[in-house]
């Protein structure tokens, strides 16, 4: 059998000595034949192909054992679904990136020459509610969340109770300052709802509100709650008191996270009529 030297094998796969060394050793590119006095590595012509494949999946940002799952295939859809997991892979982190950029962009624009003109003064009455309460870590919030609010959904469905308006949120400030703290997520009801689950009835207490509408994803509502907390420290009287959010439109409306709108309500005492 005619061997390659690992020089010559470099040269014809454009891999450089030290990744095929490597390879070697990861158990990726094994050499066809190891001297057991000097440790030289041959390889054979044969064995190109398989090392062209290698260098294009590490060109597309493919992992080693992922590579190695692919040659190690018993048949072409085997391989073809290691592959596309990997185009997932790729598309999840361009959208990341492309939501990064975005994100970026904004941080460079200026602000809007009165961004308190988005701000709005209202007094929310008391209002009968299906609720969740729970001590919750701000890791695992935005699962919570979800899970919280599909089971009030199912839950006041299934007892045959009217919604009478949009799901909301109350939140503790150790929240944002402790970063885990008493969470709630309601969803206004038209009659009682009998206790089921973590669902229980409860009354959401009225409140004097400095109001901001957020729009799109939950990602950057950061940039809203501070325009809300520039606002408040300007013009408005701010008090103790758990922050409020209203959820007008969100995942169950749309998939469009572009499309979602959150009201953002931070707790203040009106000095003047609510112009709502």
């Amino acid at each position: 059998m005619t061997y390659l030297s690992i020089g010559d094998f470099s040269r014809a796969t454009h891999m450089s000595v030290k990744t095929l060394r490597h390879y070697h050793r990861v158990g990726l590119l094994e050499p066809a034949h190891v001297d057991p006095a000097t440790g030289y590595r041959r390889y054979t012509a044969e064995q190109i192909p398989t090392a062209q494949v290698i260098r294009r999946f590490r060109d597309l940002g493919m992992p080693l054992d992922d590579i190695d799952a692919v040659l190690a295939a018993p048949d072409v859809p085997a391989r073809n679904e290691r592959i596309v997991a990997h185009l997932r892979r790729l598309e999840d982190d361009l959208g990341r990136t492309r939501r990064s950029v975005a994100a970026l962009r904004d941080l460079l624009a200026p602000p809007p020459a009165d961004a308190s003109a988005n701000v709005e003064l209202r007094s929310v009455p008391a209002v009968r509610a299906a609720a969740i309460t729970e001590v919750v870590d701000v890791a695992d919030m935005a699962a919570w969340f979800q899970g919280a609010l599909g089971e009030l959904y199912g839950t006041v469905a299934a007892q045959g109770v009217s919604e009478a308006g949009r799901a909301g949120g109350v939140f503790a400030d150790e929240l944002y300052t402790r970063h885990r703290g008493e969470a709630t997520i309601f969803l206004p009801c038209a009659g009682a709802v009998r206790p089921m689950g973590r669902v229980v009835g409860c009354e959401v207490p009225a409140a004097e509100l400095a109001v901001i509408t957020h729009h799109g994803p939950p990602d950057d509502v950061d940039r809203s709650y501070g325009t809300l907390a520039a606002y408040v420290s300007r013009h408005a009287l701010a008090v103790d008191g758990p922050m409020r959010e209203y959820y007008l439109t969100g995942r169950r409306e749309t998939a469009d996270a572009g499309q979602w709108r959150t009201e953002i309500g931070w707790p203040v005492f009106q000095t003047a009529p609510s112009p709502t």
